[in-house]
């Protein structure tokens, strides 16, 4: 009887600090918290010292395995959301820092248009003057080569 009401005691300490902890806009740690304040109130339910005699038909028990669960369904997605989120909050406001300060080169070349600014090609081509296209013939091939 001592150990539930101990048990019981830390859940609701835990669920206070979560409470506390989301209010000051840390969801993902409260929820972590909530994760392990969940643990010792599940263990209770599943009735772990009577766990021969009573898992089988306590409804009680089968309540304690679902909040079981349920704490590590949030600890698995906190990890997820933490890992697809970049790491932990000091490290996300670092990399924030980092990419404030970042400067371009003085030297850097401005990006190219694309297709998008180059002028239209003329519809018709001009005729050449005899002799003209025999000295510019490799400089042709090497423009005609990039598409321009």
């Amino acid at each position: 009887m001592l150990a539930e009401t101990i048990c019981s005691a830390v859940s609701a300490a835990g669920l206070g600090i979560a409470a506390v902890t989301a209010y000051r806009k840390r969801f993902l740690a409260a929820t972590r918290i909530v994760a392990y304040s969940l643990i010792p109130i599940g263990l209770v339910l599943t009735g772990a010292v009577e766990w021969a005699v009573d898992t089988a038909f306590s409804p009680s028990a089968w309540l304690g395995f679902g909040l079981l669960g349920g704490a590590w369904l949030l600890f698995m997605t906190t990890r997820a959301i933490e890992r697809r989120g970049g790491g932990t909050r000091k490290e996300r406001k670092a990399a924030a820092r980092a990419e404030q300060g970042a400067v371009v080169a003085p030297a850097a070349s401005a990006p190219s248009l694309g297709q998008a600014g180059r002028p239209a090609a003329p519809a018709a081509t001009k005729p050449k003057a005899p002799g003209a296209g025999e000295d510019f013939s490799d400089i042709e091939a090497i423009l005609k080569k990039h598409g321009i």
